[in-house]
Order: structure tokens, then sequence, then C-alpha cells
């Protein structure tokens, strides 16, 4: 083994160092500063190159982490960064927004007390140095195929596929409703997370690269799904899920109960210089404001720290289960915490309290039972533990359900399954329309990030499969 590995027995874990708290509750700026060349080699040095790598096994993408962690250590760039895109479309922003604590990091074979190896911030630091050298360059195809796909929605399973075909040869046009590209990567995520300008700067390899863009653009309203199919030799739906989870109990309907992803859009949209007359006129902004948030999942822990940084007067969110049992990522609950956060678990809505709008919550404190048919374990209510928490703006962070695509699309013939997901078959990614294949959230549910790019790179080589045996009967009967 060289000796720039294994370093881990006397060099301990260094996580990139936070800026200040108190700027960083008052800007959206990314919390993490970056590691520098040495540093950055030091922490991949900790890697024990071991036999099996779990931190692969548990990525989604399967990178090759070992081997860009050795690259790394030993000061090679621009190879690092070619292990590291080989398998993942989008490694900056991965490096940035997945839950690594639950994922390759929290698959790290070093055992406790050495703790892991920070793979989420090496993978940022390969792909920012890579970029700021001019090392990354937009994937040209070697010869063009003649042959043309369309992609519904620029997300993240959307641009993998659309990048995937370019550089096969395909030309390919992505079309997405919003005015810029990257889905939730722009409109959902806050900045302080992934700030635009790196999700722009991929945007604008990928028009390099050949790739037709069609912003503002909504099928059914735009143009006909029936007329897409007529303009390409295959489809790819790929427009993730938006659909808020509602909630039920009195009061539910006050005014000052909004989705989260509006309040999310909202935020990034005015940080984006955009006008926003709902955040303007209050509706959806924090300022001043006593803040609930209800949910556990990451796009709870993106409201509540970006109440904070609107200037909320006090920010609670309500979980129904313990810490143990959130989904969202540990790390972030951390980091909102520091920020000023408070966290009441096992507790859950049961009414809201209001009349013009919304100026209460009250719950009642929960247990934990025995397991679900999941595996996770039940919750029951707490008798007589009702309590009231003031609220100004209660945002709903339950999750997500896609929309009804038959009807958006005019096409009854678009097969769905009882979740309202679309129907496809699980080793050709063809939904139940001939040259139509579907990927990402809308196949599998509100996901994350890394799976989405996973599904889009997979339903790019079945298209391409299936593209190619089309042709290939074709070529015969001719």
């Amino acid at each position: 083994m060289p000796e720039k590995m294994l370093k881990f027995v006397h060099l301990p874990q260094h996580m990139p160092d936070k800026r200040d708290l108190a700027a960083r509750r008052s800007d959206f700026a990314e919390i993490y500063r970056r590691f520098d060349q040495e540093e950055a080699a030091r922490q991949a040095s900790r890697c024990s190159q071991c036999g099996v790598p779990f931190c692969s096994v548990h990525c989604p993408l399967h990178n090759n982490i070992p081997d860009w962690l050795k690259l790394t250590a030993e000061g090679r760039l621009e190879e690092a960064y070619e292990v590291a895109s080989a398998t993942n479309n989008f490694p900056e922003i991965c490096g940035r927004i997945c839950p690594q604590d639950r994922l390759c990091e929290g698959n790290c074979v070093i055992e406790k007390g050495y703790e892991s190896v920070t793979i989420g911030a090496i993978e940022r630091y390969i792909t920012d140095t890579a970029f700021e050298r001019g090392l990354i360059k937009p994937r040209r195809p070697r010869a063009e195929l003649g042959v043309s796909v369309g992609i519904i929605g620029a997300g993240p399973a959307g641009l993998a596929c659309a990048e995937e075909l370019r550089a096969r040869g395909y030309g390919v046009d992505v079309y997405d409703r919003h005015d810029r590209i990257g889905g939730l990567l722009i409109y959902g995520i806050p900045s302080f997370k992934l700030e635009k300008d790196i999700v722009l700067r991929r945007w604008k390899l990928l028009e390099e690269a050949g790739i037709r863009f069609h912003p503002r653009t909504e099928i059914g309203r735009d143009i006909t799904f029936a007329a897409l199919r007529a303009r390409h030799a295959a489809l790819l739906i790929a427009t993730g899920v938006y659909q808020p989870r509602e909630i039920g109990g009195p009061g539910a309907g006050l005014p000052g109960i909004v989705p989260a992803l509006d309040y999310l859009i909202a935020a990034n949209r005015t940080g984006l210089g955009d006008t926003v007359p709902e955040f303007d006129s209050g509706v959806l902004n924090a300022a001043g404001k006593r803040v609930v948030v209800i949910g556990g999942g990451d796009t709870a822990m993106d409201c509540v720290r970006t109440a904070v940084r609107q200037g909320a007067r006090s920010v609670q969110c309500l979980y129904r289960r313990d810490r143990a049992n959130m989904p969202g990522s540990m790390r972030e609950v951390k980091n909102a915490e520091e920020e000023g956060v408070e966290f009441i678990w096992l507790a859950a809505p049961e009414a809201f309290l209001g009349d013009a709008a919304v100026r209460g919550v009250r719950g009642v404190r929960m247990r934990l039972g025995l397991p679900e048919a999941s595996g996770r374990q039940s919750v029951e209510p707490v008798e007589n533990s009702h309590f009231t928490l003031p609220a100004d703006l209660v945002i709903k962070a339950l999750g997500f359900d896609p929309e009804k695509l038959p009807e958006a699309f005019g096409e009854p013939a678009l097969a769905t399954t009882r979740h309202g997901t679309l129907k496809i078959g699980h080793r050709d990614f063809m939904t139940s329309l001939p040259g139509v294949f579907a990927a990402g959230d809308i196949v599998r549910g509100a996901s994350l990030v890394v799976w989405a790019i996973r599904d889009g790179r997979d339903a790019a080589a079945r298209m391409h499969a299936w593209l190619s045996q089309k042709a290939a009967i074709r070529e015969a009967a001719e």
C-alpha cells in the first residue's frame, strides 16, 4: 500500500471549517469553506483502501471513491476528476447536498473513534478546483447519429440523461416549464447548501456540448405531448414530484399555512433577483414572524434554516418521531440547531388556531409504538398531553406526490401506479407508451438527487439500446 494512504490511525478527521455563525445566519452563502490542496490531500490519505469499499457499495452511483481519494492524496487532480466524473455527471453538486452521513461516509469501514473519511468535502474540492483550472470540458460527441430525443424536465434525472445521450451523438432537446435549468437544484435547495452559480455553470457546460434547452415550455399548454412524440424518436419524462402533501385538522386552511416548496421557491427566486409578489407582501417571507415547520426530512431542514436567514422572530420544527428516527440528515439537524432552530421531538399538530390568519398550532405529544410494515416504529398520541405553539407562519414539509401527468399531458394511455407515479418496465425504463421512457422521482417517488442522477444515467443506456435496436431493424428491412 502506498505510504500516502491509511493515515486514519494518526491523522484525525477534519471537516471543512464553517463560516462564522453570526455571518452565516444573516446571508445565504454556503456555510462550509473549501479544503485547500494540502488539507484535501491529507484528509484523502486517511482512506484505508479497503478490499470491499462500502462507501462505493452504498453510493447509488457506485462512485469509485477509494480510487479518487488515492489520486487526490497523490496530488493527481485531473485524474481524480476523470474518475469521479466517470460515474457521476454532477460531482460538485453531490459533494454539497448528498447526505453523506447516511450514504458513503456513514458506511466507511474505519471504525468509530477514528471517524470516517470526509468524502463529500473532498469530492467538492476535486470538481471545484478542476473547474477553476479549466480542466472540465463539455462532452461533445465524436460523431452525430442524426437521431433526435426529447427530455421533459430539466432536473438532475433529465440533465444526467441528456448529457449521456448527447455524448453518444444524439440530438437532445430539454423542455422545462421553469425559466431556469436545474429543477429543484435551482428552486428547491437553498443557496446556503448549493449556491446557484454552481448549477448555472453546469447548465452552460451542457449547452456548449450541444444540448438545446427550451425553458418556459409547459407540455400540454405550450406544446402538446402528441406533437412532442412526433418531433422526437424517443422521449424521457423526468418531471419530478411537486404536489405537496396536505395536512388535515381544524384550521388547516387558514392563511399563513403554506407548502414548503412554495416557500423555498419564493426564497430562491428572490435570491436570484426575481420579483416575487408573495415574498414582497410577506405571505412567503418569515421576517419578524414566529415560524413553525412541520416535518422531519431534508426539506424541513431547508425551511427552518431559510427562515432563520430571513430574520424570523423564532423558528421551531415539529416532528412526530424522535431524533433517531428522523429521515433528514443529522448533519443538517446539527447545523440548524447551531443556527437557533428549536426541535420539538415526538410531537404532532392536531389543529391550527386563528381567525383571519393562523396564530398558533395546537399539538399533542407522541410516543413510539410497535414497528410498522416499513420497519419504522409507529407513533401514537399521549393522552392529555396537548400544548400550543404561537405561530404567524406554518410551513408544511410533509413530502411530495406526483402531479396527474396523464391529465396534464392530455395522454390518458400513460399508465400510472396507485401512488400516481409513472409505471415503467424496470429493465427498460419504458412507460406504457412505446418510445416514451421515464426516470427519477416521477417513477421512484420523492427521493435524493443522487438517485435521480443514477436513474437518468440508466434511462439513457436503455434509450440508446432501444433506439439502436430500432435502427438495426430498419436497416435490415431496407
